[in-house]
Formats: structure tokens, sequence, C-alpha cells
């Protein structure tokens, strides 16, 4: 087929009436040209074909209607390899926005019939390319058989474990019988490993020959980097993360013996890839720490292995004596990443060391003052550190400005390590009393010392605290400080000017201010005509930040006033809005969750609310705004228990599932709720497998003591 061929009627497509992720598809035709011809601009093209009709894995309408010319591309012999893995990703996708399920996936399909004979290119990479968009149509009619005939006659190791691969997805039992006759040492490294994930099916037992086979291919990512499968890239976390998906006994152990093997083992490459799916295991299972922390600890000069021991925080103590060493040393990047680690695995011995060399161990410094530590458990409080704080607070403060950037504004790094300063501060409140004098000169350059200014004067004596005010007076034309203020001093003429001042300056500034006044309740009624003039601004176009910004003056307003009638078709109109406004999911749900601050005033939202208890992400709030508005008598308990765990068991809003499992109380719970609300109290696996990494096991075993005291009270 030529190109001419190839590209017959593509002008002549009606691209307009079908949508890619930027809009309708107009753009379509020239860059498919311009991909196919090969030019000095094809690269470009390709680029844009990505983000136009597989947008970060997101297929459109456009998506079904570009693959029948990528596949005529393909059988062109133009960009072929690059045309199969376009059409590949647009079968593999899983994420249809706006199209009929399944209807993507149906067009490359559709096209198998070009597809099939590339897989006897004379090309190796273009018979693998081949075998890999095979596999992702799932058809087992055309495709199957063709990736089975090409198997039994392929000869490239590489082509063979993608093809095998390609098998497996069409058929996974029938793949599963021939792999396993390709676990030994003969079988080619490519090969052995596609076996290997081909073998080991949902029924199948972890044995000796997986284990094996397994360990004599670490190091395996340079192995595993020929394949196209993502879930191959790294294969042993992929095999670990099998095991433990299983949730046996059995399957655990054999996990963590695999990874201990590779963790002890001489070899640097392995036990780098040890330690990144041991970080996995521990982040998914609760028994992973105690089992591999003596192989993990012995590492901990390694970057990858102490910042897995600072997540694991007190359950790594094994590993504090260690990093106390590492953190001592005269190399600053090696210790302060020993430090830092120590930090969450034994903060009282890391605080006299980070006093020591506070200067040098910015890592450390912010692993102390919250990035990385628990809420619930605060950095300990330290004099020799205190004094370390106050030394480099003292020489901010006297900092000319020619001795910053150019325009006298701090850097980056400057910012932050003030910020890290300060933050400590506040958290140890009044027990940094001496810091008083330095806070306060830092103050007008950085305003985020007042909530540490007013942590720490709140327990002091009265001419300590007039200090704090007099400081925060002189700044208090900003939010942030007169904030800070009215929390010392209960003075609200600062912050309802400095309120008003930022409702007048957009959205953002509507949040913000309308959150500060919200605080006030009552207290703030002059400044209602501000709020209601904010709320009735003109909006050019709808986005999620002005919705945000409706609910957080809504919400202000009926905090103050009390007044449903403005609070209500507010609330009724975001939710509605929401609907249809990208990125919009967690304003729903947080207007969902304040619903339930209007108490039977906001009884007409029930239905809207009701509406949210299919999507998991959205049921915990809506449980909690449903308790809050609707007619108890009307409530189905059950239903609503049953969305909570759902979203609970599908880790869609574990800690929001929590909440509401505690409001709705036990007796809304079935015997048969109580046995799955059981099982992810007490069960292996982690809760919390979404989020930011360095938290996720601190906020499972959070949610873990949140659903045991659930349990607790059923007795």
């Amino acid at each position: 087929m030529d190109l001419r061929t190839a590209l017959a009627g593509l002008d002549a497509h009606p691209w307009a009436t079908v949508d890619h992720a930027y809009g309708p598809a107009e753009d379509l035709p020239e860059l498919l040209r311009a991909f196919a011809e090969g030019g000095e601009d094809s690269e470009e093209a390709l680029e844009e074909l990505y983000s136009s009709i597989v947008h970060q894995g997101t297929v459109y309408a456009a998506s079904v209607d570009a693959a029948p010319y990528l596949a005529r591309i393909a059988a062109s012999g133009r960009q072929t390899v690059d045309a199969l893995r376009l059409l590949g990703c647009l079968a593999g996708s899983e994420d249809e926005h706006d199209v009929e399920p399944g209807a993507v996936r149906a067009a490359v399909t559709a096209q198998l019939a070009l597809l099939v004979p590339l897989l006897a290119d004379e090309d190796a990479a273009v018979r693998q390319a081949a075998a890999w968009t095979a596999g992702t149509t799932q058809d087992s009619s055309t495709a199957l058989p063709a990736v089975r005939a090409r198997l039994a006659a392929e000869t490239e190791p590489t082509v063979r474990a993608e093809l095998l691969t390609a098998y497996s997805r069409l058929d996974r039992a029938g793949a599963a019988a021939e792999a396993r006759a390709l676990l030994g040492p003969d079988t080619p490294p490519p090969l052995r490993l596609a076996a290997l994930f081909a073998a080991l099916g949902p029924e199948q037992p972890w044995l000796a020959a997986h284990r094996d086979a397994l360990l004599g291919l670490l190091p395996a990512r340079e192995t595993a980097a020929a394949g196209y499968a993502d879930g191959h890239r790294d294969p042993l976390g992929s095999i670990v993360e099998i095991l433990l998906g299983r949730d046996t006994d059995a399957d655990r152990e054999s996990a963590f013996a695999l990874l201990d093997v590779a963790l002890r083992d001489e070899r640097p490459a392995v036990r780098a890839e040890a330690l990144w799916a041991a970080d996995r295991a521990c982040t998914l299972s609760r028994s992973a720490p105690q089992r591999l922390v003596p192989a993990i600890a012995p590492l901990a000069a390694d970057r990858t292995a102490a910042r897995l021991l600072g997540k694991l925080g007190p359950a790594a103590a094994e590993a504090a004596p260690l990093l106390a060493e590492l953190a001592a040393q005269p190399d600053d990047e090696a210790a302060d990443q020993a430090l830092a680690a120590l930090v969450l695995v034994a903060p009282q011995t890391a605080a006299p060391l980070l006093a020591r060399a506070l200067g040098r161990r910015p890592y450390a410094l912010q692993y102390a003052s919250g990035s990385h530590a628990p809420a619930d458990a605060p950095f300990p409080y330290d004099p020799e550190l205190l004094a370390a704080v106050r030394t480099r607070l003292a020489a901010k403060a006297l900092e000319r400005p020619e001795e910053r950037k150019e325009c006298g504004c701090p850097t980056t790094a400057d910012h932050n390590d003030t910020a890290r300063l300060v933050h400590l501060l506040r958290l140890w409140g009044p027990r940094a009393a001496r810091a008083l004098p330095e806070l306060c000169a830092v103050l007008p350059r950085f305003h985020h010392a007042a909530t540490a200014l007013t942590s720490v004067a709140a327990g002091l004596g009265p001419e300590q605290r007039e200090q704090a005010a007099t400081a925060l007076r002189a700044d208090a034309g900003t939010l942030s400080v007169a904030r800070a203020l009215h929390e010392l001093t209960g003075e609200t003429g600062p912050l309802f000017a400095a309120a008003e001042a930022v409702l007048a300056t957009g959205v953002r500034g509507c949040v913000e201010g309308a959150d500060a006044l919200a605080e006030l309740g009552p207290a703030a009624a002059r400044t209602a005509p501000a709020l209601r003039s904010a709320l009735g601004r003109a909006v050019d176009r709808d986005t999620t930040a002005e919705a945000d910004t409706d609910l957080a003056l809504a919400l202000a307003l009926w905090r103050i006033t009390g007044e449903a009638s403005e609070a209500v078709p507010v609330l009724a109109s975001v939710l509605d809005r929401c609907e249809d406004l990208p990125w919009s999911r967690w304003t729903t749900v947080r207007a969902a969750r304040e619903a339930a601050v209007l108490g039977p005033a906001g009884r007409p939202l029930t239905d809207r609310l009701h509406a949210l208890l299919d999507d998991p992400a959205q049921a915990p709030s809506a449980v909690l705004g449903l308790l809050g508005v609707a007619d108890p008598a009307v409530l189905d308990r059950a239903r609503l228990a049953e969305a909570v765990l759902h979203a609970a068991e599908t880790r869609a809003d574990p800690k929001g599932a929590a909440e509401a499992l505690r409001a709705l109380g036990p007796a809304a719970l079935t015997p048969e709720q109580q046995d799955r609300l059981a099982a992810l109290a007490r069960g292996d696996r982690r809760l919390a497998v979404h989020g930011f990494d360095h938290t996720m096991i601190r906020e499972d075993e959070q949610l873990r003591a949140a659903l045991t005291s659930v349990l607790d009270a059923i007795g």
C-alpha cells in the first residue's frame, strides 16, 4: 500500500464532528500527514498525536476515527513501528472520554487484516510492535491464532517474548501451559522473563521454578526494557506485587523471601532493584516492614534504603544506630540523607545531631519541620536545636537585600529554609518562647511567621503577648497576619479590612477571604455585603476554580448570617455544575461534605447527595452530607454503609470512609458488613495506596486505628 492510498479520504473526513483532548479534531489531517511523510516535522506530529488522541492514556471519539488511517500508514511501510505503538496505546486504554465503552479498541481490532501480516515482517522491530498491538486488542478470533502461529515460527528472542506476552493477554491458560517449559536457564533472558509472567496465572501457585527463574534473571530491568509491557518494567517489584495481591500467608512469605535474598545480594544492581521492590511491598503490606527491615537496615548508607527506612518510621528502629553513625560523618550530602531518615525513625536521637549541623542538613530540617513527620507526633523539643534555630533566624532577619537575589526577594531555597525553621517553632509552641524576638524580626520579610508567633506567644505572659501583637499589627494588612493577630488578641478590625481587600482581588482572593471570615461566624456580619458582592461577580467562563470560589463564599455567608436561602441554591448550583466541569471531583466532595453544616435547612440537596453514592470517591462525603441534611426517618443506613465500605475496599477514599463509618455508628452495619470492616482493619493489605509517597504508610496506620475504633464500638 502506497502512502497516497493510506491517506485517501483524510481531508474529506468530517473531523470537526469528533473531539480529541483539545476539542474538535480538525487538526488531525495535518498531523497524520506530517507523521506519515516522515519529514523533519514527523516527530513533533507524533507527539501531538499522542497528546491529542491518547492524552495521558485517555482516548476520545477522534481516536476511533484516527485508527484506520494509522493502520494504513503502518501497512504502507512508513513509520510502521511508531504507528503500531500508537495503535497499541489506543487499544490498550481503559480510560474513555465521551465515547462508547470499547469503541476505540474495536476500531483498532477492525484493522487487524492490515496489522496481522506485519507479524511476519522482515524487520524484527516491526514484528515486535505488531505482536504487542495484536495483544492489546484482546481479540480471540483473528489476533489469537495469528499470534500463536507466529510464536511457533519466530526465532528472535525479543520478538518471541513479545509474542508470548501477547498470547498471555489473549489466552491466559494457553500461554501459561506453553510458558512453563521456558523457565529454565537455557531460555534466553527476554523470553524467560516473558515466560515467568505468562506462567504466573491467578490460579498458578508460586513454585521453586518461578523463584529460580526470577532470581536467575536479576538484575532484570535491562532485560525488561526490551519489551513493551509496562507491567514488566520492574520485574521483581511486579512479581512481589502479584504475590502480595493474592493475600495469603504463603504468597506473602514467598514475596518476602524473594526480597530478603535480593536485598542481601552482593551485586549493587540487584540490591538497587530489591530496594525499590521492598518499598512497594512495605506500601502494600502491613507485615512487610517487620519481615524486611533486618535486610534493609544494613543498607542505610544507600539513598533509597535511607528513604525507605524513614518512611517506615519507628518500625525501622533497629536501623537507628547505623543511621546516627552515618549522620555524623563529614560528607554533608550522605549525612543529610541519613539524618533525614533518623528524624522519622528515632527523632529524640536525631534532634541533637540536627542542632549541631542545622545549616548543612536541609533535608533533615525539612523532615523535622513536619513535611514528612506525623502531625500527631511533632518533632521533639530540644534546647540545643532551639538555640540553633534562633541563630539562623536572626541571621536571616539581618540579611541585606543585596545578599539575596538581585531583586531583593528571597530565593526559593531561602524561603523554604525560613519556612521550615518557623514551622518547627510553631510546633513547639510556648516552649520556643526564647525565639519570640527572632520571629518578630523576621515577620516583615516572611509573613508565614505569623502563625508561629501566635502559637509561641499564646501561652506566655501579657508582656510577651503584647510584643507579638505589636509585631503582628505592623503587618496586619496581609490576611495571614491579620488572622494570626485575631487569634492572639481577638482584634477583628484588621482582619475585616484584610479579608475585604482580598475578596476584591479575584477568585483566589475570594476563597482565602471567605475562609477567614467564615471562622468568625456572626461576628463578621459587617462583611456580608462584601461576600455577596464577590458572589455576584462577573464570570467569563465557568471553571472548577469558580465553583470552588462560589462554594467558599456561600458557606461563609451561611456561617455568618445563618440564611439558608442564600447558601442552598449556591451549593445546588456547584453540585450541578461539577457534573460537566473537568477536574471537579474534589470540588464535589467538598461541597457534599460541607452541606452537612446546613442541617435540615439543606434538605433540598438530598437528591443530589444521593446521586453521588455510586461514585466510590464521592460516596463518603455524600454520606456525611446526607447525615447532616436528610430526614433521618427516610435514610437507608444500610445503603449508606454499603457505599462507604465500597469506597474503603476500592481504596477510593479510605480516610473519608473511616470518618463516615464513625458518623453512621455501629448499628448501621450488618454482620456481613462488620466482617468486611474487620478485614479492612485487621487484614494485611494497606488501605492508603494513593497520595504522597512518603505519607502512605503512616496514613494507613491512622486509618487502621480509626476503623478499629469503629469495630471496638461494635464490640
